[in-house]
């Protein structure tokens, strides 16, 4: 059984989004490696003041080939585990052949799967830009509060958008629905998948995660969903994230392929 865990972070967050994740995991025993995309690695106060030039130009590919060889050069097979884009990402690698179980939080739209209303509505920001494919955006404090935070406590909401909101490229968006990146549903060597989804979230309906899973479950492997409810986008690090991370480990421990099916699999991929 794999010891490793890898989590990837989605749009308008880095890898410190993962700080509490990470440290519970570590806790249990297990290394956890929670990378950043390119361009990302810095503090969220910093990157809000000078993001560097080449994220505005950073899509889905670019970011899933990163990933893809991070993946490749650890010495074992990781659980994979990915919040919003961080689990369409997260099932771009398994559709690689990379991992022993994946598990996809409020996944983002993917590629195959009609958006859901309150994704349409909480994506206006970006496709009404028009310029917005090149640039670095920054999430609005009232879009932080309203819809990808909503159950943040007023008093709270400042700080944690301080701490933790970085800019994104507008690009990432575009890339979702102009010649996205295709995933074959009914890939055999995908490894088992959970889906988990908020009962709230105002940017990834539950609605679209479970249609999502519909699609996934065309594969012979293990596909699960979950929906938690009073749940907002924010699940991993609103309060009560630690039910979500045991369940998103538990399901992962349970299910998983066996190492040396992950190794043989990794070897075929390379």
């Amino acid at each position: 059984m794999s010891k490793t865990i890898m989590l990837i972070h989605g749009a308008w967050l880095n890898a410190k989004s993962w700080e509490g994740f990470k440290a519970h995991y570590q806790a249990k025993g297990y290394t956890v490696i929670a990378p950043d995309w390119p361009f990302d690695d810095r503090d969220p106060a910093q990157l809000r003041a000078s993001p560097r030039p080449e994220l505005a130009r950073l899509g889905q590919r670019a970011i899933i080939d990163h990933y893809e060889r991070l993946v490749r050069a650890l010495p074992e097979m990781p659980i994979l585990i990915g919040h919003s884009l961080g689990g369409v990402i997260v099932q771009h690698l398994l559709d690689r052949g990379l991992g022993v179980a994946g598990v996809a939080i409020d996944p983002a739209p993917t590629p195959g799967v009609p958006l859901g209303p309150r994704a349409i509505w909480s994506a206006l920001p970006i496709f009404l830009d028009p310029f917005s494919w090149r640039k670095a955006k920054v999430m609005s404090r009232r879009m932080f509060r309203t819809r990808f935070a909503q159950t943040v406590p007023a008093a709270d909401a400042d700080r944690l958008y301080d701490r933790y909101i970085v800019p994104t490229p507008g690009r990432v968006y575009w890339d979702g629905v102009i010649n996205p990146l295709k995933i074959n549903w009914k890939n055999p060597q995908r490894a088992p998948l959970l889906l988990i989804s908020g009962e709230i979230d105002l940017i990834a309906d539950a609605s679209m995660v479970r249609a999502i899973f519909r699609k996934q479950s065309l594969a012979p492997s293990r596909t699960d969903y979950r929906e938690f409810a009073g749940r907002s986008h924010w699940t991993a690090i609103d309060q009560g994230w630690e039910q979500v991370a045991d369940y998103a480990l538990d399901w992962a421990t349970a299910n998983a392929r066996p190492a040396r099916v992950a190794s043989a699999l990794h070897a075929l991929a390379a």
